[in-house]
């Protein structure tokens, strides 16, 4: 899709994720038992325009990571717009570094990518894909704004280097973890394991927090940029539960912007698949299938 005019990529990335939505029943059962434990209370019409919507916000990402080529800091401002980008320059002015949080919500690799187009490079942590050759082509198009991917395996090393020279470094923690790796915090009232990476260097380093995600706005027919103000961390000396209290804080602001853009996350994701010490599986293959049968019916989503 890199070759084709920016608008025909959009319209057949959302063509290609609308066919994986109708046939890939697996992703398709995942998101709907995320919408149906996440928010129980909604209709089921709403359950299913949010998750014909998510699958066509993967196609919106995969669309623009295509044209990332073609994105310099001459026409980013037609793709992207700021909103609270002051959050972010105050942080950045205090010397410390600026530890970026933010979540698999709406073009998500267009978000550090827009930053270095902006002229705000940053380093941002990265599982390296398993194929060698589709990781540096990958790699390649994510470090293509003058950002830098960091191997999540290999990450304290570089995160501290990068913080001590006052740069800035991306965390995506609304993923499934593993239980000896993260903490559990709630998660639309679930207790969810979620990484406790950026907690530990926020209070080891001093470096300021600030959540930033994108979404796409349909009236500006754009992607929009939104920083919110630094978050304020908790320390009572403690660092253990001190962990567990600011994962818990970042956990609850991705769960609200998850909330005004519910139809721009990453719902076919496992999220809640780690469960504490006694609980079940939450995605037994053994539910009703029916509902997913009904759900793939109905108008898709513009």
């Amino acid at each position: 899709m890199g070759l084709l005019p920016r608008r025909v990529a959009l319209f057949f990335g959302s063509a290609i994720c609308t066919v994986v939505y109708l046939v890939h029943g697996r992703l398709r059962r995942t998101a709907f038992r995320n919408l149906q434990m996440a928010m129980p209370a909604l209709p089921e019409e709403d359950r299913k325009f949010i998750v014909r919507g998510a699958f066509q916000n993967l196609g919106r990402l995969l669309a623009e990571f295509s044209q990332f080529p073609k994105i310099s800091k001459d026409n980013i401002h037609k793709i992207v717009a700021y909103d609270g980008l002051e959050n972010y320059l105050r942080a950045s002015e205090k010397g410390q570094g600026v530890l970026f949080l933010t979540g698999h919500l709406g073009a998500w690799e267009l978000c550090a990518y827009a930053q270095g187009a902006y002229g705000f490079p940053l380093s941002f942590l990265v599982r390296p894909i398993d194929n060698p050759l589709a990781n540096q082509i990958v790699k390649a198009y994510r470090e293509g704004s003058g950002n830098k991917t960091i191997d999540k395996n290999e990450s304290v090393k570089q995160v501290l280097t990068d913080l001590k020279r006052g740069l800035a470094v991306g965390f995506l923690i609304d993923v499934n973890t593993l239980e000896g790796e993260g903490v559990f915090c709630d998660f639309f009232g679930i207790p969810a394991c979620s990484s406790t990476g950026l907690a530990t260097f926020a209070l080891r380093t001093g470096a300021p927090v600030v959540p930033g995600f994108i979404h796409w706005d349909r009236e500006l027919r754009k992607h929009k940029l939104v920083f919110e103000p630094e978050a304020p961390l908790t320390r009572t000396g403690d660092l253990k539960e001190d962990v567990r209290a600011n994962t818990a804080l970042f956990t609850s602001i991705i769960e609200r912007q998850i909330r005004q853009h519910p139809d721009q996350w990453l719902w076919v994701h496992k999220r809640w698949r780690t469960r504490p010490e006694g609980e079940n599986d939450l995605y037994d293959v053994s539910r009703n299938i029916e509902e997913d049968r009904r759900a793939i019916k109905g108008p898709l989503k513009a």
